[in-house]
């Protein structure tokens, strides 16, 4: 997979396309999924052009990084989440369904979630 400059995240980073922003650092913008899974879901992205997490932790500068995941941490936190609990998630290439070519991380939370892996 290479990056996508016209990928959906890059253009709301370029403020192309509106999102309902929840949290933005200088390296991290938080909003809603426009097609949510659970009572929460929430999407994490970086700034940065990374296509999946192994591309992010490879090339991306501690500061990024440091600053993504807090940023990841602030917002299950702001969304009350720590007690009940949460599920953050990165799919990374085609068999773990990534369908953006830029890195992201899920948050859902407010609900009993399941098993991580569906039996099937």
């Amino acid at each position: 997979m290479t990056y996508d400059n016209n990928n959906i995240f890059a253009k709301i980073l370029r403020k192309e396309i509106p999102c309902k922003k929840i949290y933005e650092n200088d390296y991290a913008l938080a909003f809603y999924d426009i097609n949510p899974q659970a009572k929460v879901h929430i999407l994490v992205i970086p700034k940065g052009k990374y296509i999946s997490f192994s591309d992010f932790s490879k090339n991306a500068t501690k500061n990024e990084i440091e600053g993504f995941f807090k940023a990841v941490g602030k917002v299950a936190g702001d969304q009350n989440l720590d007690e009940e609990g949460y599920r953050i998630l990165a799919n990374h290439g085609t068999n773990a369904g990534q369908e953006v070519p830029h890195f992201h991380i899920h948050i859902f939370g407010k609900q009993p979630l399941g098993p991580m892996i569906s039996k099937t």
